[in-house]
């Protein structure tokens, strides 16, 4: 019997960059031109693509939806040469469509990759999300606290007053209460369209982005995605998934979910050792977007590992083809 190939992250950290690189490219030539369709289908295809190329025994786990909603990057679908490791692997080619086609920012493209067994496979519901940077007491804030709580409490943490703390949520009407709730502390809120994993990445670089704590409801496959990046570069994540009807709660039980109150950590959602690449599509706190020049594209891509702690910020200057 042949033993399993081991998982090298520092080998494979260069080959996910140019897997987001490439979906990147892709859809910088679709900013601002009004077609999500049309962007969100060319990072796919390249991204497939580039997958292909490595090799890895890879199946995705957080990917474009179940296999009869997506054609392809479908949830199972197994990517890769197959000469190589077996690995997990979660990606979301275009986050932000919408931000691509209006060319608003931190628009990314984002892919994780870990062992075998190492990330949630959570379904494609919504999850209740809560996120701080590192150097902070472990639960310091919960998911089981109300909103204005977990303000006060990191605030007590930080050694500030709670107008001193601020907030990332997404913009949505389901979040009009907690919103409120959370102006009623004195923290300020800033608030996103679109783009969630940008939105949690944002509390690990607080003295960059001035963002303390993300909190709200999103996709939960893109929790995972944030919960491999905060893996990475620091920080506590909670994610507890929320369902709207019972066929959402079939899918969660398709994926091997038993417990539909459960709280997830990040170490729950990525239980082992990943490597996470973002690229910029569009400007934004995180990173850069595709810069254009005649005859040239510039990117700028974040490489991460877990297993060193070390982040690694490449910039990419290719001829337009």
């Amino acid at each position: 019997m042949t033993a399993p190939v081991e998982f090298h992250d520092r080998m494979l950290s260069l080959g996910l960059a140019r897997v987001s690189e490439a979906a990147a490219l892709a859809s910088a030539r679709f900013v601002g031109r009004g077609d999500e369709k049309a962007a969100d289908q060319a990072a796919v295809d390249a991204m497939r693509t580039q997958l292909n190329m490595l090799d890895i025994n890879g199946v995705v786990v957080i990917g474009e939806g179940e296999r009869d909603e997506a054609p392809m990057l479908y949830i199972g679908e197994e990517v890769g040469t197959g000469n190589g490791p077996a690995v997990d692997i979660a990606l979301d080619p275009l986050e932000g469509t919408t931000l691509t086609a209006k060319d608003m920012p931190n628009a990314l493209t984002v892919i994780a990759m870990g062992p075998r067994g190492s990330m949630l496979h959570a379904p494609d519901v919504y999850m209740d999300k809560l996120a701080i940077g590192p150097g902070y007491p472990v639960d310091v804030v919960s998911l089981d606290m109300s909103p204005a709580e977990r303000v006060r409490a990191l605030a007590a943490a930080k050694s500030c007053d709670p107008a001193d703390i601020t907030v990332c949520i997404l913009e949505r009407p389901r979040h009009e209460d907690l919103i409120a709730e959370v102006r009623s502390t004195g923290a300020a809120i800033r608030l996103i369209t679109d783009g969630d994993v940008a939105g949690v990445i944002h509390c690990a670089e607080a003295e960059v982005t001035g963002i303390d704590m993300y909190m709200g409801s999103g996709g939960a496959p893109e929790g995972v995605l944030a919960a491999a990046a905060l893996k990475c570069m620091g920080g506590q994540m909670w994610g507890r998934l929320t369902f709207r009807d019972d066929e959402e709660r079939s899918r969660a039980s398709r994926a091997g979910i038993t417990d539909f109150d459960r709280i997830y950590t990040r170490d729950e959602m990525v239980t082992q050792d990943v490597i996470f690449a973002a690229t910029g599509v569009t400007d934004g706190s995180i990173l850069p977007g595709i810069k254009r020049e005649v005859g040239w594209f510039t990117l700028e891509t974040v490489l991460m590992r877990s297993k060193t702690g070390s982040v690694r910020r490449m910039t990419y200057r290719t001829p337009a083809k």
